[in-house]
């Protein structure tokens, strides 16, 4: 923290003197020349912070780096922006060319105006070179250093308000980045689980589909960048993990995250899918966005709702619910990590997307031989079962999940603790088992 205060330090002042002499060009109607102020940038090339090494790493042009601050500088000392608060005398309102707005507390937000008019004052040939460093492609978007907000109303490219992504605020500040915060801004909360390999059953031919994701994990940059095949296959990985619920598709989920030390973030489809035209597309966007260039696992439980098949066109709200598909069909398509969709039937998933999975791993109800490892691992250590239980005769009987098995063993030890005692008795499990199955809608 203490090299990136200082690195900063330096920036800003810098940062200043280009702000200070396009002010001084400006107002005295002089030909602008900013060139002079920019070939004045703090040498960072012996320099260790963060933001040193960013710059370093992307190679950052004098323009770039003034771009990175402006969106810094209202997060760190927004007073260095004052100065284009200053209003015009003659039509007594604030200098159109300095664009800008101004928040609740008073503060000068920049937008890409505000960029343009300090890198190139009113010389439309050097507006029109700037304006690139705010094309998608340029590495500042395209690698999410920073993002482009369209405020509502706003009518082109030049009111939109370059910000810094949040990692990187977060890095050049205090040198850790926090988590994302879960709210409409970010549908998606960080999953994980305390459960290892071992405690995760299924069958073979099941096994042998999570171990190819497995493999892509550890190989697939390998295989992307050393054997450049990254020129030949789309990038990132799609599987679908089909079955009922309880048979292990988010615990398995979340191992290959906690096997690769990737984070694994579970999109909220609640907070996703909107009746509104354009909203779910722009609510997705959030979270592919902010994922983009980050080493997660997205997870989309019980994703038909999401990529579902795709109807019959009668009206303009069948027109755009296609519309939503062919979308998220692209945007999976061209996510460089790994996404994991997960359904309880396979033909709930649009075929268009079912062709561009590299995986499709069916999760069955687990046979005699996995229910009876199941019941084997379930209770805890510290409680004991009955003699006269047999785990064997009980995984046979009954035909249940792994999840309906560890509610089973949640019930019966709840009712052995409410005993107080350590025993799980054989009514106890007899009872757990008949309330779960009436649950599932089935009878002992």
């Amino acid at each position: 923290m203490d090299t990136n205060a200082a690195t900063l330090e330096h920036e800003f002042t810098w940062f200043g003197k280009v702000l200070t002499q396009r002010l001084a060009h400006h107002f005295a109607e002089e030909e602008p020349d900013p060139v002079t102020a920019q070939e004045e940038a703090p040498d960072l090339e012996n320099n260790d912070s963060f933001y040193a090494r960013l710059i370093q790493h992307y190679q950052c042009e004098p323009p770039e780096r003034l771009v990175l601050l402006l969106c810094l500088i209202p997060h760190v000392r927004p007073r260095l922006l004052d100065p284009l608060l200053t209003r015009n005398s003659t039509y007594e309102k604030r200098f159109t060319e300095f664009g800008g707005v101004v928040n609740d507390q008073g503060h000068f937000l920049p937008t890409v105006e505000t960029a343009l008019f300090l890198l190139a004052g009113e010389d439309l040939g050097l507006r029109f070179t700037y304006q690139a460093l705010f094309d998608p492609d340029h590495y500042l978007l395209k690698h999410n250093l920073m993002n482009l907000e369209h405020p509502a109303g706003a009518s082109g490219l030049n009111e939109a308000l370059p910000q810094l992504a949040n990692d990187f605020l977060d890095l050049m500040t205090t040198g850790n980045v926090r988590p994302p915060d879960f709210g409409a801004d970010f549908p998606a909360k960080q999953v994980h689980t305390d459960y290892v390999w071992e405690d995760l059953v299924l069958d073979h031919h099941t096994y042998e589909q999570v171990d190819e994701i497995n493999t892509w994990l550890t190989h697939g940059k390998t295989l992307m960048d050393d054997w450049e095949l990254g020129k030949k296959l789309a990038p990132g990985y799609r599987a679908l993990f089909f079955g009922g619920p309880g048979t292990g598709k988010t615990l398995t989920a979340c191992l290959l995250g906690k096997a690769a030390g990737l984070d694994v973030y579970r999109v909220d489809l609640s907070m996703v899918v909107s009746k509104y035209i354009g909203e779910t597309e722009k609510n997705l966007e959030k979270v592919f966005a902010y994922a983009e260039n980050r080493d997660w696992i997205l997870f989309f439980d019980e994703a038909e709702a999401l990529f579902g098949k795709r109807t019959q066109v009668s009206d303009a709200h069948d027109r755009h619910a296609n519309q939503e598909v062919a979308y998220l069909l692209q945007r999976v398509e061209t996510f460089p990590g790994v996404v994991i969709l997960t359904t309880n039937l396979k033909a709930n998933i649009d075929e268009a997307f079912t062709r561009r999975f590299q995986n499709i791993v069916h999760f069955p109800m687990p046979g005699m031989k996995e229910r009876l490892r199941l019941w084997q691992n379930a209770f805890s250590a510290k409680s004991s079962l009955a003699e006269d239980i047999d785990l064997h005769r009980v995984a046979a009987d009954h035909e249940l999940s792994g999840g309906s098995i560890m509610n089973v063993v949640r019930t019966a030890s709840l009712t052995a603790l409410r005993r107080n005692t350590t025993i799980i008795t054989r009514h106890n499990l007899e009872t757990a088992v008949r309330k779960e199955l009436r649950k599932e809608g089935r009878t002992v």
